[in-house]
């Protein structure tokens, strides 16, 4: 069996406390919301079956012999030419994955057939036990709403008011619903299917353990929302699906029209703090951009693999927002550092094929994983309709093989297929090569995407040219491949891109407030109403 190089293990921090929606918590020092910049593990002679780590050099390394040597010890994902045949995949038998960042299991648990794995906390909101509101209750007179994009199985709306901006995110619930009309089925709509409670629990329970990380989504409140649709959401529904038409006229449409709401249909709606624009629609127009866009996304990936284990597993430019938290500043120095000079921060939506533990599970308990069977649908890996498509191949063909290969769509028609030991294929394991995949495609689409200065647009490949070198999953098989989000953030901070002092500052974090229930005046929240509700 061959060796392999790795590095140690980065140092573990203090949990913070899980953060309960709606209800104002104790910040986490900076100590807490940031793990601690992992440093170039010291090299010992220890010598097993499955990795090497070599005998320290005499002689003090320059910056740039530091780089190099942490390339060195970057672990090996190789290339495997293997014979592929469709109805079975054989295992790799001479390639193993990355290490976790704790030790997995000796024979993984196949995931559970019915998703994300069940919270049991007493104090855990379901959605049956949440408040009931209405449309005009989230909306009122007054009110401004605006449809900005659909996510898995959910719409995204942006609400303003005279106490500021939230994002809502709209989950239909199993509940009565209108059929479509025959200009509705002419049309081709697609109606998304309702989803179970059980579905989105998983979801709910990520959300809260990643809730005091900079770089994720601040959330605020969850409640239902019952009844019939408002004018004004008909309204913004409508204009959101006319510019999408005129930006993709075979666009469909997956989301039932407001119009078609009945006075018992459900929804689950989670109120999250504004995260600013899409990267997808974001003007790329300064390098700096490129490098606060892409260390703030390694950033955020690291401190999340550290403290509860976490895998996003659907990273594209959708699920990746953009705002500006300060004035751009010019960089006037000849150092190194390329790091905070655009104003720029990043927040990082939509868990709902993600995996991640419990960072404070019960005593004498071990944490259990919470992660959604992808195995339940394989067309996510056998899609081609978009570029991310390919990504999810990936990380497919990760589990599967134990290498960078890349299985092409049809080899993935088997559901549970046995991975390269010989177990059935499970996403509840730990693999935060996933992060690395997904930062690579974040990387390339910076690239790709960068309407600036072709000069400066050189100059930033040239400088990252052997980071993507250990980014590129499709890198010749000689190149060794980053094993984590936290390796990612080691290399740049020893490049001298990033500096420690940067890595421990916190970032700024909005207001944690909903901006739909108002709780200034009671101690028990009250709905705020319109006026012509109010009147009535």
């Amino acid at each position: 069996m061959p060796t392999f190089r790795c590095n140690s293990k980065p140092n573990k921090m203090s949990k913070p406390a899980v953060r309960k929606y709606g209800k104002s918590v104790k910040k986490s020092r900076a100590e807490q919301l940031f793990a601690e910049l992992p440093r170039s593990p010291v090299k010992r002679n220890v010598t097993t079956s499955v990795y090497k780590v070599e005998e320290p050099e005499v002689e003090t390394k320059t910056r740039e012999s530091a780089v190099d040597d942490i390339a060195e010890r970057l672990l090996s994902i190789t290339l495997e030419e293997k014979h592929i045949e469709k109805e079975h995949i054989s295992p790799s038998q001479d390639t193993l994955p990355p290490p976790a960042a704790k030790e997995a299991p000796a024979t993984p648990r196949p995931a559970t057939p019915s998703g994300p794995e069940p919270q049991n906390e007493a104090d855990d909101d379901s959605p049956s036990d949440l408040r009931i509101l209405t449309w005009d209750d989230v909306c009122p007179f007054g009110d401004r709403i605006e449809k900005i994009a659909e996510a898995s199985y959910a719409e995204i709306y942006r609400i303003t008011n005279d106490r500021g901006v939230s994002i809502i995110k709209v989950i239909r619930l199993a509940s009565p619903i209108r059929p479509q009309t025959a200009t509705q089925r002419r049309a081709g709509l697609v109606d998304e299917e309702p989803h179970s409670e059980d579905d989105l629990r998983g979801e709910l329970s990520i959300s809260e353990w990643l809730a005091d990380i900079p770089g994720f989504v601040v959330y605020k409140e969850r409640y239902i929302v019952r009844g019939k649709a408002p004018k004004v959401l008909l309204e913004t529904h409508q204009a959101f699906h006319r510019r999408a038409k005129r930006k993709d006229p075979d666009r469909l449409q997956f989301y039932p029209s407001p119009s078609r709401y009945l006075d018992d249909t459900e929804f689950l709606v989670v109120e999250l703090g504004d995260a600013g624009t899409a990267l997808e629609d974001f003007d790329l127009q300064e390098t700096a951009q490129l490098w606060d866009i892409f260390l703030h996304t390694a950033i955020a990936l690291a401190r999340a693999e550290d403290l509860v284990r976490f895998e996003h597993r659907d990273l594209h430019e959708g699920n990746l927002c953009i705002r500006r938290s300060k004035t751009s500043v010019a960089k006037t120095d000849d150092s190194p550092c390329q790091f905070g000079y655009s104003g720029l921060e990043i927040t990082i939506l939509d868990y709902g094929i993600s995996r991640a533990e419990d960072p404070e599970p019960a005593a004498g308990e071990e944490a259990v994983p919470v992660a959604y069977d992808l195995e339940k649908d394989l067309s996510l890996f056998t899609s081609t309709h978009a570029a991310q498509c390919r990504v999810y191949r990936e990380m497919r063909s990760f589990l599967l093989r134990g290498d960078r290969c890349h299985l092409p769509p049809e080899a993935h028609d088997t559901p549970r297929a046995l991975d390269f030991q010989g177990q059935p294929i499970s996403w509840e394991t730990h693999h935060p090569y996933t992060n690395v995949l997904w930062l690579a495609y974040i990387y390339q689409y910076l690239v790709e995407h960068f309407r600036g200065d072709r000069k400066e647009l050189s100059a930033f490949k040239k400088r990252t040219k052997e980071l993507w070198a250990h980014l590129n999953p499709e890198a010749p098989r000689h190149i060794l491949s980053f094993p984590s989000a936290v390796d990612v953030v080691r290399y740049a901070a020893e490049a001298g891109w990033i500096t420690e002092e940067q890595v421990m500052d916190e970032a700024s974090r909005m207001g944690d407030e909903s901006i739909i229930l108002d709780t200034r005046a009671e101690e028990t929240a009250h709905l705020r109403r319109s006026p012509r509700r109010a009147a009535a």
